[in-house]
């Protein structure tokens, strides 16, 4: 079947990834690779798909709904793989405006393009959500995962955001009966990943002898997953997923940060 997918963020570090894969796998697709090129966004990611056929990248800022709006008609847009978001925890403690404005009205305003865009048949499209395992708080240190009905329990700017953006994408669901999915995913890491991030940023420091800023003794465990694997994950969610699940994606692979580190230090 032809589709014309909007993918926000694919300028940025996950959304790179999952560009460059449909591009490259589904000839029939028209991918149109939405992106506003923060400090985040590098379009360098992509020189090997830029001069694909069925490539397009259009410079854009979600939260512009006319323009968004203009966006879906004049690319026909047919499906939606939204992955444009503000996602550092620490700049949404200085910042939590931005991360608002972003992460949910920005959400909101692809929302309501794809529900006037498509109105006459949503069965027809689907909106997938890109969300972050971070809105359901911390875990024990108990063995426990968190799982698809976990209770939604953020504590930063940058995971209410995105809670209160998973939220609006269900309403439209139960509102609208607009066809959404939504996936929640564990820290990413691999290439193009930009250097503020913790694998990159002590990469980067123990290179050239500079301090490592470890958060008190390090104890805190995160799961990490690899980035391909996330978009390959994306791309079964995508074309298998079931109208109005949620999905959550990890790598089943925790480590304490200063057991990481170490590990960097000695590689």
């Amino acid at each position: 079947m032809k589709k014309n997918i909007l993918i926000t963020g694919g300028a940025g570090f996950i959304g790179n990834h999952v560009v460059r894969l449909f591009a490259n796998k589904y000839l029939n697709y028209q991918i149109v690779n939405l992106d506003k090129l923060t400090y985040a966004g590098n379009l360098a990611n992509l020189t090997d798909v830029e001069s694909n056929a069925n490539y397009k990248f259009v410079k854009a800022d979600i939260c512009d709904f006319e323009n968004i709006l203009a966006i879906f008609n004049e690319y026909e847009i047919t499906d939606v793989i939204h992955l444009a978001a503000e996602s550092h925890v620490d700049r949404s403690i200085e910042d939590p405006f931005t991360f608002a404005q972003t992460n949910v009205m920005g959400t909101l305003s692809l929302l309501q393009a794809a529900k006037e865009k498509w109105k006459a048949d949503y069965s027809a499209h689907r909106f997938y959500h890109v969300s972050t395992d971070e809105v359901y708080g911390a875990l024990e240190f108990d063995d426990t995962l968190f799982t698809e009905t976990t209770r939604y329990d953020p504590h930063s700017p940058y995971s209410a955001s995105k809670a209160a953006s998973d939220h609006f994408v269900r309403a439209f669901h139960d509102t609208y009966g607009m066809d959404i999915i939504i996936s929640n995913c564990s820290n990413n890491y691999g290439p193009y990943q930009f250097p503020e991030k913790l694998i990159p940023l002590f990469i980067n420091n123990i290179r050239q002898r500079k301090p490592l800023p470890v958060y008190g003794k390090g104890e805190n465990v995160r799961d990490w997953l690899y980035v391909i694997d996330h978009a390959r994950a994306i791309d079964i969610i995508f074309h298998e997923g079931k109208n109005g699940d949620t999905y959550n994606i990890g790598g089943f692979n925790e480590w304490k940060n200063i057991d990481l580190i170490k590990v960097m230090i000695k590689t």
